[in-house]
């Protein structure tokens, strides 16, 4: 990834880098201690605990979002954080969910 002192992406461009990608994340901009990525997963969210803290922006979609114990239902348009290192995925999600991640901090969370 190069630096650059702005960017914007549509949620088409990030769309398609994903398709090109063929995976279910890719990650589009990296600055300092943030990435950006795009996430979509295909039938089961199988993603493990991260070392950093952690925000999504659903794009699109809806489900269940399981974060420790607690399970919440999400939408278009919803913003959840994770505390680096606390078990969580998306169960029950719509076939077109998708979200942006945003991971920032040090390496144990802020």
């Amino acid at each position: 990834m190069s630096k650059v002192d702005s960017r914007t992406w549509t949620i088409a461009e990030a769309g398609a880098a994903l398709a090109k990608s063929g995976a279910e994340f890719v990650t589009l901009f990296q600055q300092g201690t943030l990435e950006v990525e795009i996430y979509r997963p295909v039938g089961v969210d199988r993603q493990q605990p991260h070392k950093k803290d952690e925000l999504y922006v659903i794009i699109a979609g809806s489900g269940t979002f399981v974060h420790g114990r607690q399970r919440s239902p999400f939408h278009e348009g919803d913003t959840l954080f994770v505390k680096a290192g606390v078990p969580h995925r998306f169960e029950d999600f719509s076939p077109d969910f998708a979200t942006w991640v945003f991971f920032y901090g040090p390496e144990g969370g802020e």
